[in-house]
């Protein structure tokens, strides 16, 4: 196990703010958890649902060493994938994807959502904070995003928060020390990974289109292959999947 530390509040505004101003010298590795998180961020400013008590809210403080600021894409990688690798041995029925940039799926529903914050100094990442929330034992969804699913609605069955959040921890620590490879394994794991589907592309005055993924660099940019065979390459906000 981890020796970083894992800090519980019982209700804060958004676990990421209070790890960038009140805890901003915790190591490498540290958590803070909330219990009750009432201004959750995620994607595009949505923000999240989250029963108090029954979820994970809770936001990580990554110091990357050696990884260049153009290359930032790899600790969402990691994140991403240190998250989807516990969920998978957990929800051993449903196959466990990450939709680029980092939301986490089952099936086709949402059941985490990873928000990245990168404070950069020259071309280096000083610290990553890693806000991540895992819909863990809630039964109902009552706002209105499109497809939420809990680890309870896929199971039948509770699952401990606090062994769950120690397994989520160090998955991510793992990945963070061994790099290499990370970017092959994010685009085997991306949902819609094959096929054509719907988008909405943001460049071009917002129009749909159909596509699929071609693929991922390692600078976070996504390819997608239109239906008139022509590339199209998007940073993140870009492009919207079409649930």
């Amino acid at each position: 196990m981890t020796t970083a530390p894992v800090i519980t509040l019982p209700t804060v505004g958004s676990t990421n703010t209070w790890m960038t101003t009140e805890g901003a010298d915790l190591p490498h590795g540290a958590v803070v958890r909330a219990v009750a998180q009432t201004a959750g961020r995620g994607q595009r400013g949505n923000s999240w649902e989250a029963e108090p008590g029954q979820n994970l809210t809770f936001s990580m403080m990554l110091r990357p060493e050696g990884i260049d600021a153009a290359a930032q894409f790899a600790v969402s990688e990691a994140v991403a994938l240190g998250v989807a690798d516990v969920l998978a041995r957990h929800i051993p029925g449903e196959e466990i994807t990450v939709k680029w940039p980092n939301d986490i799926y089952a099936g086709d529903r949402k059941i985490c959502g990873i928000l990245i914050e990168n404070t950069l100094a020259g071309r280096e990442i000083v610290r990553s904070v890693a806000g991540i929330g895992v819909n863990v034992n809630q039964r109902i969804f009552r706002s209105d995003a499109p497809n939420p699913v809990s680890m309870w609605q896929l199971t039948g069955g509770e699952t401990p928060l606090e062994p769950l959040l120690a397994e989520i921890q160090e998955s991510i620590l793992r990945l963070m020390e061994a790099p290499l490879g990370l970017n092959d394994r994010y685009c085997a794991t991306l949902w819609r990974r094959s096929g054509m589907h719907p988008y909405i592309d943001h460049t071009r005055g917002s129009i749909p289109m159909t596509a699929r993924i071609l693929s991922v660099a390692p600078t976070g940019h996504i390819t997608l292959l239109d239906d008139t065979s022509t590339p199209r390459t998007y940073a993140i906000k870009e492009i919207t999947f079409v649930i």
